[in-house]
């Protein structure tokens, strides 16, 4: 089995639970990530002052975003552009005011928030490139999972595994699992599209995912054609 099969469906991205209870060690602040949080808990004059400048912030950020992918979406306008960049910077100072608890002080203030802003300007580029557009529910294609550059025995074998896959993909798999692994694992849908189509999250996919992974595993080891380094304890 190639490298890259192995990887596009075996391999399980890093779950981040968004407003997670866990806690790193907290740091001592630097003073103007200190100012930022004092003047956003505050009240007046003063905390409307810093979230206007946190707003400009967040904005800038899903600006430079914005333009950094809008070469992938040509049908797109300016308007469309500048709409998607308020947005987000919009969502992103709601997500950072509701999480000032979580900030530790592992980088400054301002390098935390910006990643809110560049993150909700991707996922909105990302939904808005798949409006209008069907979901695919079967393989586009078989061909990643296969190696052109083998001998006759281990191509045998990479067909053996790859009709493996493809058998336990449509009789081992329930059928929301087979959606979720088809569409993110095999079609290169977001998950954040996926998410808003099936009235999901990504945590939930993502366990979804994993567990699909995991039967899928378990009958490769049941037919004996599990892939090295794909086992895993009960």
């Amino acid at each position: 089995m190639s490298a890259l099969a192995e990887a596009t469906v075996f391999d399980v991205e890093p779950l981040v639970v968004a407003g997670s209870t866990a806690r790193p060690i907290e740091l001592t602040l630097d003073p103007e990530s200190r100012e930022w949080l004092t003047a956003l808990g505050s009240v007046g004059v003063l905390r409307d002052d810093a979230v206007a400048r946190l707003h400009a912030l967040l904005l800038h950020a899903a600006r430079f975003e914005v333009a950094r992918r809008r070469r992938a979406l040509p049908h797109l306008r300016g308007d469309d552009f500048d709409d998607i960049a308020n947005q987000a910077a919009d969502d992103a100072l709601v997500s950072v005011l509701r999480r000032l608890g979580d900030f530790r002080g592992a980088s400054r203030f301002t390098t935390w928030a910006y990643k809110f802003a560049l993150l909700e300007a991707a996922v909105k580029l990302r939904k808005r490139a798949w409006q209008g557009r069907e979901l695919p529910l079967e393989p586009e294609s078989w061909t990643a999972f296969a190696s052109t550059d083998v001998g006759p025995q281990a191509e045998l074998e990479q067909r053996a595994v790859i009709h493996a896959i493809e058998h336990a993909i449509h009789e081992v798999l329930t059928p929301h699992q087979r959606t979720v692994l088809v569409a993110l694992a095999l079609n290169g849908v977001p998950i954040d599209v996926l998410a808003d189509r099936l009235g999901s999250n990504r945590n939930a996919l993502y366990k979804t995912l994993h567990d699909a992974r995991r039967r899928l595993r378990r009958h490769l080891d049941d037919c004996g054609l599990a892939v090295d380094g794909t086992r895993e304890e009960e």
